[in-house]
């Protein structure tokens, strides 16, 4: 299974954000309270904070000589969640169980992170290339009070050793001032064991709480 750069492109708009907010409480070493919504079935993990990695908030990378369909949509299919130089730091939560990954990270920039939200042509995104395709969609995003929240789904094919192979990831942003949090879902792959589709209600509910708790 291909496990997609949790920096994949944003999507839809769910709610706006106010202009005026207090955020003088926030935290984002507080993303480690989800940690209490996984039970005993799942291995739990927390990193940070510490410096923004580029490796998981970089531009969601694909082979040159991509063609998309949209033709004019392929910024959104591989858009950089962070801007280039934006300095900052991040923290992250893992949680593995029950056939799926989730992955929840806050960031704090230096300075506010511009909102986009995909052209309404842009809603559903296919491109293919040498021996690789997918699409990229936008996916439903919880409503967050005064939290502007985006969300996708990506589908990668690909083939190796001779082999086909498919990998997806879902991906939740909530944008609040100069904070990021956003929760990254896919399946995992157990020997053995039947590929498990993502709990995406799950994953909702995960960017809803890890808001709350980096807001304080």
């Amino acid at each position: 299974m291909l496990v997609v750069a949790c920096a994949a492109a944003l999507a839809a708009c769910a709610t706006g954000q106010s202009a005026e907010q207090d955020f003088s409480k926030a935290n984002i070493a507080n993303v480690a309270n989800v940690k209490s919504s996984f039970g005993p079935a799942f291995k739990v993990t927390s990193i940070g904070p510490t410096g923004i990695d580029p490796r998981l908030l970089g531009p969601q990378t694909l082979p040159a000589g991509m063609k998309f369909e949209p033709v004019d949509c392929a910024k959104f299919a591989t858009q950089q969640l962070v801007p280039s130089g934006v300095k900052g730091n991040m923290a992250a939560t893992t949680a593995e169980g029950e056939g799926n990954r989730f992955i929840a990270i806050a960031v704090e920039t230096s300075e506010a992170v511009p909102v986009t939200d995909p052209a309404q042509n842009c809603q559903k995104v296919g491109f293919a290339g040498a021996g690789v395709r997918g699409l990229v969609e936008v996916a439903e995003a919880p409503k967050i009070a005064d939290v502007h929240t985006l969300a996708t789904h990506r589908v990668l094919q690909t083939t190796v050793a001779g082999k086909p192979r498919t990998g997806e990831i879902y991906n939740y942003v909530a944008n609040f001032g100069t904070f990021l949090v956003i929760v990254t879902a896919n399946p995992l792959v157990l020997p053995d064991k039947p590929v498990v589709g993502v709990n995406t209600s799950r994953a909702r509910d995960l960017l809803t709480a890890a808001v709350a708790a980096v807001r304080g």
